[in-house]
């Protein structure tokens, strides 16, 4: 549903204080005790050694591309001196230092996740209602929230990502500015002769620049989505799902041409494929490309193109199955959670003891559990796979439906950044499920929103799913944030023998 009047989301005083505290809620819990775990946690003996290698000036060599580890190791250079007394440290990447200074810097990136969802949910249908559904369908999923809290690489995916899309959501949603604007920036003598109209007038321009801004800055947007979504490849290589969900949009708007007019969708299918191609293809590449310098200045041992193929031989011969790694699962498992990933799991006699126990307690006398799962909110988590299939059956059964083109935008992004799997043959896991989940979750906020549009007891639906996701989220608050658990404890969030 695309409202008639395209408008900004400054003009919403509420939505913007609500993105604002969940920012402030989504920074404080990945901030909150970040360096009580003070040890590398799970592929923090790659990303951040790697990245520490950096400030070294070491050898670095990784199977993914560098521009995490670049991230992570500014936030080392700057967590090491930042006035910050903090007792946590540790050598284990390299050298001294403390724990919170190679994980910080993801979480401020991950605390930015939900309100670019939530401007998403905006620009989608022009509802400052969907744009809170969505940030708080966000915000109350825990996969992010622990990823967010450790130094590793996957948040940096997601983030560049969802900028792409972002940017592209607000380069397509402005129009030009029609002629009686242009109009109205001429200078006239007459409003020198009557400064009251003369002001009433200014301030009629400005608004109106404002909700139009030049036809130039279209391309400006475009030109730094194709900055970011080059940045979510130079994460890992699995960012290319983002673009490819670009440009599978775009050739199904060919095929099947919005209506609307002053919906974003159109003005994505006006776009000549000239453009797709150098905006969403070229310019990622060549992002991708530069991002590798700083890498190849500090490593001059093997060129561009021996690193590539030494990271595909690498990958080509991991293998799959519970044999390499006992939390490996396959790509059609991740929509149902199938398999979460135990990042970290520590015993200790009482809460006043730190985690991990040095050395480690003997079976059956811990009585405190410290445990950290990626793992999202069960229950959004398994209601955005039923929003998603329900999105599909509906894309086909009223494929010419007023909404049609945002099921369309939602299943591209979502098959997008899952379907490409099944072609994977090495060992995966569910957080590589991320990317396609950020679509799932706004398929979920699009039917609540829809459910909230119909008034009267429906509301109180859709507030109370968002209530009882609240409550999942709390209940499974201790397994996202590593805190202390009696045995007892544990098992009862341990629902499945899977999930442990």
């Amino acid at each position: 549903m695309v409202m008639a009047t395209l408008r900004s989301p400054h003009s919403f005083p509420w939505f913007r204080w609500l993105l604002g505290l969940v920012f402030c809620v989504a920074l404080a819990l990945r901030l909150w005790r970040i360096g009580q775990i003070n040890t590398l946690v799970f592929d923090e003996i790659y990303y951040a050694v790697f990245a520490n290698r950096y400030l070294l000036g070491e050898f670095v060599y990784n199977s993914h591309p560098p521009l995490s580890q670049y991230l992570i190791a500014i936030g080392i250079w700057l967590g090491s001196h930042l006035p910050i007394d903090s007792a946590l440290v540790n050598g284990l990447t390299g050298s001294l230092r403390p724990t919170f200074s190679y994980r910080w810097f993801n979480a401020i990136a991950g605390a930015w996740i939900p309100v670019i969802v939530g401007l998403m949910g905006f620009h989608w249908g022009q509802s400052r209602v969907f744009g809170a559904i969505a940030a708080l369908v966000a915000l109350l999923d825990g996969f992010f929230l622990v990823e967010s809290r450790y130094g590793l690489n996957n948040i940096y995916l997601v983030l560049f990502g969802l900028l792409g899309h972002l940017c592209v959501l607000l380069a397509l949603s402005h129009p030009s500015p029609p002629q009686r604007i242009r109009r109205q920036v001429r200078w006239r003598r007459r409003y020198l002769e009557r400064p009251d109209r003369w002001l009433r007038q200014l301030s009629d321009i400005v608004s109106n620049r404002l909700r139009y801004p030049p036809r130039w800055q279209r391309w400006q947007l475009l030109t730094l989505a194709g900055i970011c979504l080059g940045a979510s490849v130079s994460v890992k290589w699995n960012g290319l799902g983002f673009s490819l969900a670009l440009c599978g949009l775009w050739l199904g708007l060919q095929w099947q041409p919005p209506r609307d007019s002053r919906s974003p969708w159109f003005a994505l299918a006006r776009l000549p494929a000239i453009a797709i191609l150098g905006y969403f293809v070229l310019l990622p590449l060549l992002i991708y490309c530069l991002l590798w310098i700083p890498h190849l200045f500090l490593n001059p041992e093997f060129n561009f193109w021996q690193l590539h193929r030494a990271m595909l031989t690498f990958h080509d011969a991991v293998g799959s199955g519970t044999d390499v790694h006992p939390y490996c699962s396959p790509w059609y498992s991740w929509p149902l959670m199938g398999r979460p990933v135990a990042y970290f799991y520590s015993t200790a006699l009482n809460l006043r003891s730190l985690a991990p126990a040095v050395p480690p307690l003997p079976q059956g006398w811990a009585e405190v559990i410290y445990a950290v799962h990626a793992m999202g909110n069960p229950l959004l988590w398994w209601l955005s796979t039923g929003a998603i299939a329900l999105m599909l059956g509906s894309r086909l059964l009223l494929p010419t439906a007023p909404d049609a083109n945002i099921w369309l935008y939602c299943l591209w992004g979502y098959g997008a950044n899952l379907v490409p799997w099944a072609l994977v043959s090495r060992c995966t896991f569910l957080y590589h499920y991320m990317s396609a989940l950020i679509f799932a979750q706004l398929a979920l906020a699009y039917w609540l929103w829809q459910v909230w549009e119909q008034k009267g007891v429906y509301r109180a639906i859709a507030v109370l799913m968002l209530g009882l996701g609240g409550l999942a989220f709390w209940f499974w608050l201790p397994i996202y944030l590593g805190l202390p658990l009696s045995p007892a404890g544990y098992q009862l969030r341990m629902w499945f023998d899977y999930w442990i």
